[in-house]
């Protein structure tokens, strides 16, 4: 177990940066109750709908707070979206057309897109004759000299970026990475759409993507925006004429967005989005004093201490496969649900490696609630995510063996 005394001093040595988490946690918050006020949020936007959801006003009014709340010309915020997966896979299908090319700016996508890209004879992007160019990290920053290159020589229809740093040991990009990477683009005469995986990377810091140039976002219900609550779902969020081409491929190109029914209430996505900045600013917190303990006790963490984070997610290098599994299980142990199940490696669906996932969460998978998972493979390296309260981390931090 760690000593308490040893995470009481990292504590105090914290607190800048808590003060500062605090203050970001305070502006969303604000941003969203100011939303809320302007759409009029009543009671009866709670009330679900059935069959086609014709004049649904839950669905309405949601789309429209989220639309809000990232300063975008459209939004969708559908419980009919599964996963974060599912929502950029809509985007690229909404957007791409036979033929296309479309180019990644952050390396190789997370490892659950490869099949969405690459499949063969599934559906795929492939299938459908469009073309993926990747342009790798370099020193695991947005190589911009290839960026130039590569778009003086080719004419993508998008620019791909992922914001957190899935499998890899980079930082995530922080809005200041993602406004500076769009300006470039833009400066190279790209005029198409730049489009960003945003999973794990809402209410990070006061603005969003979309409020420094990037056309359109995607992610998950269950991670940040949700706040722990939403029980399924996700986003999409940006510019209106490229949020219309993922309606019509959520739905059909007849119907786009004035349909969609939900037969339970809409009152978790909302009261969520309400939670969201709070809980994020928590996770945040909790990842902070997981990585100053572990720094003070030989491991390296990423992101660094002293440097802003681009998501909740926390990195952690350690020296042997048993330290990996140690550091997993622990998360699972002291999870308030499933606390007495051992998690063990397994092939995943969507992965390449052997995959080990901590994630006893009152919403199955839901990654802002404290979990933590890796592939089985060196370096040993596993990701930390979210905690709906820091004290829930701090439990699990004080109660870690090695």
């Amino acid at each position: 177990m760690i000593d308490e005394k040893l995470i009481e001093k990292c504590e105090r040595e914290l607190q800048s940066q808590f003060e500062r988490l605090e203050k970001i946690s305070l502006f969303n918050t604000e941003k969203v109750l100011n939303a809320f006020k302007k759409h009029k949020l009543a009671l009866r936007h709670f009330n679900p709908s059935t069959g086609y959801g014709y004049g649904d006003e839950g669905r309405d009014v949601l789309n429209a707070v989220l639309s809000d709340v990232f300063s975008a010309e459209a939004a969708i915020y559908s419980p009919n979206i599964v996963s974060g997966t599912h929502a950029i896979s809509l985007s690229l299908y909404g957007i791409l057309r036979p033929n296309d090319t479309f180019v990644s700016v952050t390396g190789m996508p997370y490892d659950t897109l490869a099949e969405v890209i690459n499949g063969e004879g599934d559906g795929s992007l492939k299938d459908f004759g469009v073309k993926l160019d990747v342009i790798p990290l370099k020193n695991n920053a947005i190589d911009k000299e290839s960026v130039k290159k590569y778009l003086s020589e080719n004419k993508p229809k998008m620019v791909f970026m992922q914001r957190s740093r899935g499998y890899e040991w980079r930082n995530a990009l922080t809005i200041e990475d993602i406004e500076s990477a769009v300006a470039w683009i833009r400066e190279c005469g790209f005029d198409g759409c730049i489009f960003l995986d945003n999973c794990y990377g809402e209410f990070i810091s006061e603005k969003e993507p979309t409020q420094v140039g990037v056309s359109l976002i995607a992610g998950s219900a269950i991670k940040n925006i949700g706040g722990g609550i939403a029980p399924t779902g996700g986003y999409i969020a940006g510019e209106e004429k490229y949020v219309k081409l993922v309606q019509n491929r959520l739905t059909a190109p007849s119907i786009g967005g004035e349909v969609g029914s939900y037969a339970f209430t809409y009152q978790y996505f909302y009261q969520g989005m309400f939670l969201a900045p709070h809980t994020v600013k928590e996770a945040l917190k909790g990842s902070l004093l997981t990585g100053k303990v572990l720094e003070s006790l030989g491991y390296e963490t990423s992101p660094a201490i002293n440097e802003n984070a681009g998501d909740i997610i926390r990195a952690i290098k350690f020296n042997t496969e048993r330290e990996l599994v140690a550091f997993i299980n622990n998360i699972q142990k002291n999870s308030p649900v499933d606390s007495y199940v051992e998690v063990l490696p397994w092939d995943m669906p969507g992965y390449e490696d052997q995959v080990i996932m901590a994630a006893g969460c009152f919403v199955q998978g839901a990654s802002i609630e404290l979990s933590a998972d890796a592939p089985i493979k060196k370096p040993y390296i596993a990701y930390m995510q979210g905690g709906l309260t820091y004290e829930h981390v701090k439990i699990a931090l004080k109660n870690l063996s090695l």
